[in-house]
């Protein structure tokens, strides 16, 4: 039975989208529907379509009480909104439906796992979130929640672990039935830890073991665990809070970790072998996984971070997009991540420039606009003396661009967005150590109104930020110190049938 809680967000929502023009939204990237989004939620493959919910606030573009909202997709493209799936409503979620999962259940049933949250007054008078996990089950529209909530509390937790910081559960059905899930929790010592849970039928849920834990290594608390077999390795991904710099790799403050490894199935143990960021840029928190029909393992995260959320116009009615789709592959040992190979359905309108020899600032006819999809191979111009720096500058009029720097001596990838227009003193530049010999380098440079995302040498990283920029700020150009010959291969971006 639908709360009175989540009929006034539906009936919100559905009045306030119609506010929001539809050229101001990106094109191609799920954005919410009114309101403020944050963290993808129950990422799934269900009755034919593709689910996505995340972290939502209707009623103001500033974090709020978080309900679930909800969009699906035939192509992970192309998005339409349903009505808000989850509402703070019940006596163990007043305070929050905090991130989580879904599965299909034998029936054909939906069936959602998330965080309830209810904030207790300490002792000392400070104010905690009480985090436990809880159930709603549904029809790929209006979901009820179970009446044994919630399903794993504080008694579950293994000796040490926090019951203010247990949150985010990845659900997965293992091959003989049975169910799984990874859950976010703090420990004793401070850092973050990743609890394995089992379930028999997807309502009764146990501890089960410690899968991974932090031990100070990368950050603190461990923020919304996915876990996944590729190619023959286990695949634990973490957004990691309070993160210090480690050389190229990982930045201050929120970041992603990717560990890849050995995992035994039989005993649920998974041996690290690899760790390393998943997206290397300014925007990009909280991905979540799906296994696609066709065996794709496709990740999508918020194209955001909670140090940027400064970065917008006031006057906005929405707030939040999430990145592009990413097929995800083990390469090397690596995470690799490359843009769906549905987005090459909308490409329109080739421009095509082979060894294009420069050392200064050019434009090439027809290379232009934001949405765009442009395939960049950089090699030395002059084998004897390599170029110092490239650029690609975009989103660019007379006050404002973007930029994609590399330098080859140094074989480092920069992205800068000071001149993007913001007024705000945060987080505009981020630098990457990049896979270069003498000057060569490959890029995929997808641009869509808000925001950029950066493939480099075919996904082996990549680096999101939101841009934005005026939309009337279409230029783009080439800049070189030295000599640089380029291969460019631009195309349009349309937004088809949306």
């Amino acid at each position: 039975m639908t709360s009175q809680t989540l009929r006034e967000a539906r009936r919100y929502e559905e009045a306030s989208e119609k506010m929001i023009a539809r050229e101001s939204r990106p094109a191609f990237h799920l954005s919410v529907r009114t309101g403020w989004m944050n963290d993808p939620n129950g990422f799934s493959y269900y009755n034919g379509k593709y689910h996505m919910f995340y972290q939502y606030h209707p009623y103001d573009t500033n974090w709020g009480p978080m309900h679930w909202g909800h969009a699906v997709s035939d192509d992970l493209l192309h998005w339409e909104y349903l009505p808000a799936a989850l509402a703070p409503d019940a006596p163990y979620d007043r305070d929050g439906c905090f991130s989580g999962s879904a599965v299909t259940l034998p029936d054909g049933r939906h069936l959602l796992m998330y965080t309830g949250v209810v904030k207790e007054q300490q002792k000392d008078g400070a104010i905690c979130e009480v985090q436990r996990q809880c159930l709603a089950v549904g029809d790929g529209l209006d979901y009820e929640k179970y009446e044994n909530n919630p399903v794993l509390d504080e008694s579950d937790l293994p000796e040490g672990g926090s019951r203010f910081d247990f949150r985010d559960p990845k659900m997965w059905q293992k091959e003989d039935g049975t169910y799984c899930c990874v859950v976010g929790n703090r420990p004793a010592d401070g850092s973050g830890q990743v609890l394995l849970f089992t379930s028999p039928d997807g309502f009764s849920w146990r501890y089960k073991k410690v899968l991974a834990a932090n031990n100070n290594r990368f950050g603190k608390m461990w923020e919304c665990p996915d876990f996944f077999k590729l190619d023959g390795k286990g695949v634990l991904i973490v957004s990691p809070q309070d993160m210090l710099p480690h050389n190229f790799e990982y930045h201050n403050g929120n970041g992603t970790l990717a560990l890849i490894g050995e995992y035994d199935e039989e005993t649920d143990t998974f041996t690290e072998q690899h760790d390393q960021a998943i997206d290397y840029g300014i925007d990009f928190y909280a991905p979540q996984t799906v296994l696609a029909p066709d065996g794709r393992r496709i990740m999508i995260g918020w194209m955001q971070n909670w140090d940027t959320c400064g970065h917008r116009t006031t006057e906005s009615l929405w707030f939040g997009q999430m990145s592009l789709p990413r097929e995800l592959y083990i390469e090397n040992g690596r995470l690799y991540q490359r843009p769906i190979r549905e987005l090459d359905g909308l490409r329109r309108n080739k421009v095509e420039y082979h060894n294009v020899t420069f050392s200064d600032t050019i434009r090439l006819e027809g290379v232009k606009g934001r949405r765009v999809d442009i395939e960049l191979t950089l090699r030395a111009g002059d084998a004897e003396n390599i170029y110092q720096k490239f650029a690609i500058r975009f989103a660019q009029n007379e006050l404002y661009q973007t930029t994609l720097s590399f330098r080859p001596r140094e074989s480092i990838l920069k992205i800068d967005r000071k001149f993007s227009g913001s007024r705000k003193a945060i987080i505009h530049q981020r630098r990457s150590k990049v896979n270069s010999v003498r000057g060569e380098l490959k890029l995929r440079v997808i641009l869509d109104r808000s925001g950029v995302e950066a493939f480099v040498n075919d996904g082996e990283q990549v680096m999101s930020a939101i841009v934005y920029t005026e939309q009337a700020a279409d230029g783009i150009c080439f800049f070189a110190d030295g000599v640089v010959n380029m291969d460019v291969v631009k195309y349009d971006l349309t937004e088809g049938d949306c």
